[in-house]
Formats: structure tokens, sequence, C-alpha cells
């Protein structure tokens, strides 16, 4: 049966001579895998195998049968076109460290309407923006998957809760007895990241790279701590050395 989605592209592997398998979060399914035929030819028509660049927003049409790990796909293009993300070496580095954070968490073929529109607005967000936004998205961008897939922060840091508790994910008055909790600083930082509302916010949220990447890694590890599968990731150092703000 046909349907009609869109889907953001996390990944491409060659297969045989001419086509591809393509990992997509879509709206309607999910994380699926798709089979593309002839798309890695010298014809022509191959070179629209290119739209399923990483970070891609596709519109789909789509077979799915719910007893199969590989789909096909009937029809595609593209559904938003980047002005620059692909083509500034921040931003492509910043979608980069989002889709493999997508990777690592999306295992399931479940869907997941509001998390895939925040996704897909977080990429046009990326496109569009000027530096201090784009500097604190991936910071942002991982404490609101996290909460889509249901481990959210709870409480207000204060005078009165200074202390996030990343294994309990709530903010204390004390430090608690185990490493995994950020000091007063860090902990106010993310209760800031965490109340905008708008990406624009965003720029308002003035820190140094070092504050970011001692962040961002300790959001990481909220990750490892409530997602027993989820594994070390290869893009935070690339990100450190790229986003030099």
């Amino acid at each position: 049966m046909l349907h009609k989605t869109r889907g953001i592209v996390l990944r491409t592997v060659k297969y045989g001579d001419t086509s591809m398998i393509v990992s997509i979060f879509t709206e309607l399914f999910g994380m699926q895998s798709y089979i593309v035929n002839g798309v890695r030819s010298s014809k022509p028509k191959a070179a629209r195998g290119n739209l399923f660049q990483p970070g891609n927003i596709l519109d789909l049409v789509v077979y799915h049968q719910e007893i199969k790990n590989l789909q096909r796909i009937a029809e595609f293009k593209l559904a938003y076109i980047f002005n620059s993300l692909h083509f500034n070496i921040v931003k492509n580095t910043v979608a980069l460290y989002m889709i493999e954070l997508l990777q690592k968490t999306l295992k399931q073929p479940e869907q997941h309407l509001e998390l895939y529109y925040f996704v897909e607005n977080a990429f046009q967000v990326l496109d569009q923006s000027d530096l201090p936004v784009v500097a604190n998205l991936p910071l942002f961008f991982t404490l609101k998957v996290g909460e889509y897939l249901g481990f959210r922060i709870n409480g207000r840091f204060s005078e009165y809760t200074p202390y996030l508790d990343l294994q309990e994910g709530h903010y204390t008055d004390l430090p608690p007895h185990h490493i995994h909790h950020l000091d007063p600083d860090a902990s106010q930082f993310t209760d800031a990241l965490y109340q905008c509302t708008a990406t624009e916010e965003l720029a308002g949220i003035v820190m140094n790279k070092e504050r970011r990447r001692k962040l961002l890694y300790a959001y990481l590890e909220f990750f490892r701590l409530h997602l027993p599968d989820f594994v070390e990731m290869q893009s935070p150092p690339i990100l450190h050395d790229i986003l030099d703000a």
C-alpha cells in the first residue's frame, strides 16, 4: 500500500552496483530502511540519488508493509532546500552531530510525531540561523530529544534547588551522593536552555566553548543513564574543534 510521508535522511549505504539502502526518520512510520534502485549509475536520472544526502528533508511516497524490515520508495523529492547547511562547515558539523544522535537513539520503527516535527524544524533553524543560535543548538537539541524520548528534566533551578541530578532527572537542594550531577553554574545554564520555547532565544544564552563542551558531555551522560544501549558518539570531538566560539 502506498503512503505519503515526509522524512529526514540519516544514513545511506551502497548496495550492489547501482542501488543504496537509506535509513530515514519518517513522519508516519518513525525509523525505516528503504532500498532505492538505480540511483548510483552514470545515467542522468541517477543524479537524483544526491537527494539522499544525510540531513535532507524529503517528500516521499513509500510502500509500507509492517512485516518487512526493508521497504521501498515509489517517489521522492526535496521538501526543503537548504541554503547554507551543506556548504557551511560549522552548520554541517552541527547537522552531523544531530544526525548521529538520532541514529543512536531511534532504534524502533515507531511513529514519533512530535519528535519528528521538532527535528525537522531544528534542521531548518540550523540552516537559517546565525552563529549565536547555531553554537547553542546542539545543547538544546540534545535536551529536547531526550524529553521527547521520555526522560525529561523535572523542576527548575533556583537558589534552593541549585543542583541538577542527572540520574534522577530533577533539581535538588544538595548535591546527590553520586557523580552524575551538575554544579550550580551548569545547572543554571541547563535550566535556561530547557526553558527556551523558541530557538531564537538560544542567542541570548552566552557561554564559552569550554562550558558548551562540558555541558554536551554531561547531557550525553544523561542519555547513557536512561538509555541502556546508548553507545559513545564519534562526532562531539569534531563538533568542539569546529565550533570554536
